[in-house]
């Protein structure tokens, strides 16, 4: 009300005539207080529409200069790509070696004609706890997951999953710290990972390698035959009625999430719609389950390991390079993890992005090359590893 107040007032002031606020004398003789007229309008106007004009002017020379790089770095990659088919080598200069345009010209001017913009609060987006992951499994599948007594009874099915499927002690610790800042319990969610007040989700992220409900729903559609094999084969040795029964239930669960997974093309968009309905949070609370959470969190790093070797990879990944294909996608990760060492400080991270997420990532932008980039996840598994969480998942590996 006061700034609807004063906006009527400042109007009323600037619609009366020139002299209409002399102030009468005072009975002592002293002017009493004027009140001060605002600057000439017609030249605030003026100089607005000159500050407008280099504006427009410096945006479109770096819209103009950004457009043409980002269509470079997507034309190299298109012809990287076509080269790696074709089992020829990759060398320098087919990548973009010049860092992304910044721009550095003069901000927006502000309207002084414009009324002014009343105050909002801004409103961000809900991120789903995983109080809703429960909720959602509970109605949408009538699942409880089986929740482990203790974070390291996690860590031993989690680090008996992952061996099994080959994966090296290296690069489960030093993934998980990275992922888990390396005190992170299974069910720990990107943003909350300390107590603090206040704290908030940033993502659906989820346990030791922060899958999204995306990966869950994905996983479930295209391995979702290897989780039954599993499950099944843990039935036939059990002993007891009552565990076989409880297992029997959990199988006939996850066969209908399977299925659900299954009802969209094998496409990434598709399984993120599917991920944000009620059932496909539910899904994602599988992610807690003893017995399903760490054939999930395994598989995402093994799909990785696969599509490496599947196009030529035979050593062993170190853990940053694995971490890296786990972080930017299959085949940005093996795009950057195939590349010659000498390059990798030559070659701009941006080459693996497009413009909307590398403008995100203040991580990759910092570290603005491959070398970096990579010495930078080192660095922080080196720090992270040292940490209880971390030594206890190692302690545990088979």
């Amino acid at each position: 009300m006061r700034i609807r107040a004063f906006r009527c007032l400042l109007a009323a002031c600037l619609a009366l005539p020139c002299g209409a606020l002399a102030v009468e004398p005072s009975p002592n003789g002293k002017s009493a207080p004027s009140i001060a007229m605002p600057s000439n309008p017609d030249s605030a106007l003026i100089d607005y529409g000159r500050k407008l004009e280099e504006y427009t002017r410096a945006r479109q020379r770096y819209d103009d200069e950004a457009a043409a790089y980002w269509t470079s770095v997507a034309e190299k990659r298109r012809l990287r790509n076509s080269k790696r088919r074709r089992n020829q080598e990759i060398v320098l200069d087919d990548y973009v070696l010049t860092q992304p345009p910044v721009y550095a010209g003069p901000a927006k001017p502000i309207d002084p004609s414009a009324p002014v913009p009343e105050i909002v609060p801004p409103t961000s987006k809900y991120v789903p706890v995983v109080a809703d992951f429960l909720k959602s499994a509970e109605e949408q599948f009538n699942f409880v997951p089986q929740r482990p007594q203790s974070d390291i009874e996690y860590k031993g099915a989690y680090a008996k999953v992952a061996s099994g499927a080959g994966l090296t002690k290296k690069q489960v610790v030093r993934i998980y710290a990275f992922e888990a800042g390396g005190n992170g319990t299974y069910d720990v969610q990107a943003g909350l990972e300390s107590p603090a007040p206040g704290a908030r989700p940033i993502s659906s992220a989820l346990g030791y390698n922060q899958l999204l409900n995306t990966n869950s729903v994905e996983l479930m559609a295209e391995q979702g035959d290897q989780f039954l094999k599993a499950l099944r084969a843990k039935a036939a040795n059990l002993r007891g009625t009552a565990p076989k029964k409880i297992l029997k239930s959990k199988i006939d669960t996850l066969q209908r999430m399977v299925d659900f997974g299954r009802t969209v093309p094998a496409d990434w968009s598709e399984h993120e719609k599917l991920a944000n309905t009620p059932k496909g949070l539910g899904i994602h609370a599988t992610n807690l389950d003893i017995d399903i959470g760490p054939l999930l969190q395994t598989q995402k790093l093994l799909n990785s390991v696969i599509f490496a070797r599947r196009n030529g990879i035979k050593a062993t990944l170190s853990a940053a390079e694995l971490e890296m294909m786990n972080l930017t996608g299959d085949g940005n990760g093996f795009d950057m993890v195939t590349m010659a060492v000498e390059l990798r400080s030559q070659v701009p991270t941006a080459n693996f992005f497009q413009q909307e997420g590398y403008e995100r990532n203040p991580v990759a932008s910092h570290n603005n090359v491959v070398g970096k980039l990579l010495a930078a996840m080192n660095a922080k598994m080196d720090k992270e590893v040292k940490l209880q969480g971390a030594k206890d998942l190692a302690a545990v590996f088979p």
